[in-house]
């Protein structure tokens, strides 16, 4: 078996516990987070979640290096799943490699594929924008000088980067939120991208098939 298929088996075999791991990542980190008052073991059990969540990330990301064949050519040719290990909040953005998928897909369009792409896109916004909210309020929220007083100053900023509109009533004053507030546009710009592209493609391919070629066209048109 090549090395593709085997890669290709793994991947879909560690899809669905991978996504689990995900929300569960997701969900120990917006406990931490949220909930100030929360006791000391209970804080313990997040963080043992967080880190079982990244060793299962880790573990995939070693088994797929391994499985490609590709030596330390793997970290720069799958820069994304590199950027997702070591950041595992933007593992939304794993939605481009769907993207791609589609991109390379060729022959008679499917708009169940496109669509899928837009879902996937849609969703992992709403995911980067509740993650990028919560890692923005964890370090602007008690700085001197902040104007993201609340989680809820916190989404409203979230919102208006990822979207691009980008009002300036609130915004981040902290290193660390503002390296936070950069991943979060480039997220958006990628998130806006796939659905673009996407949309675009199918868009194309739809009218590439109804247009007829020109030696097909009856003489004298």
């Amino acid at each position: 078996m090549s090395d593709e298929r085997r890669q290709a088996r793994w991947e879909n075999r560690t899809e669905a516990p991978l996504g689990v791991a995900s929300l569960l990542y997701l969900t120990a980190y917006a406990v931490l987070v949220l909930a100030s008052g929360l006791p000391r073991g209970w804080r313990g059990v997040c963080l043992a979640v967080l880190l079982a969540a990244w060793a299962a990330f880790a573990v995939d990301y070693a088994v797929r290096w391994r499985l490609s064949g590709q030596g330390p050519r793997f970290v720069r040719t799958h820069w994304l799943d590199t950027l997702v290990l070591l950041l595992p909040l933007l593992r939304p953005l794993r939605v481009v490699h769907v993207y791609e998928a589609v991109q390379r897909r060729r022959g008679r369009p499917r708009l169940t594929l496109h669509a899928r792409v837009v879902a996937y896109a849609g969703l992992s916004a709403l995911l980067l924008g509740f993650t990028g909210a919560l890692a923005v309020y964890q370090h602007e929220h008690a700085a001197q000088g902040a104007t993201i007083r609340t989680f809820g100053d916190a989404v409203w900023w979230t919102a208006a980067t990822l979207s691009t509109v980008g009002y300036g009533d609130v915004a981040p004053v902290t290193p660390v939120g503002r390296l936070i507030a950069v991943g979060v546009m480039l997220g958006g710009l990628a998130l806006l991208g796939a659905v673009t592209g996407s949309f675009s493609s199918w868009l194309l391919q739809v009218f590439a098939r109804e247009d007829p070629k020109d030696d097909e066209r009856p003489p004298g048109r």
